[in-house]
């Protein structure tokens, strides 16, 4: 903020040419002054709008990685598996065997 300096203490003293040039130089510090906060509210409106869109920006990117991160763990469950653990997998049963049946004949024979 600017302060006006009068030429005097009191504008009583001052002739009305002097009167009429320290109210047009205050006019042009009040417009000068308005024209700062003014501007100094845009930019700090603009400021927040962006801080708001980074903000959003931010939250969405962490929302997309949760969401790939869930798909891949499903698509690792979808996915067949391979190796030692797919042999197991896929292995039909074979026929029961019961052990006691087995020593009781063996015991008889």
């Amino acid at each position: 903020m600017t302060n006006f300096v009068f030429a005097c203490a009191s504008v009583n003293g001052l002739t009305l040419a002097q009167k009429r040039e320290t109210v047009k130089a205050l006019r042009e510090s009040i417009k000068a002054e308005v024209a700062a906060r003014k501007a100094a509210k845009a930019e700090a409106k603009t400021a927040k709008e962006a801080a708001k869109a980074t903000k959003a920006a931010e939250r969405e990117a962490k929302r997309a990685a949760k969401i790939a991160k869930i798909e891949a763990r499903l698509a690792a469950l979808k996915t067949p598996k391979v190796g030692s653990k797919a042999v197991k997998a896929n292995r039909k049963p074979g026929p029961v065997k019961i052990l006691k049946a087995l020593e009781v004949e063996e015991v008889t024979a």
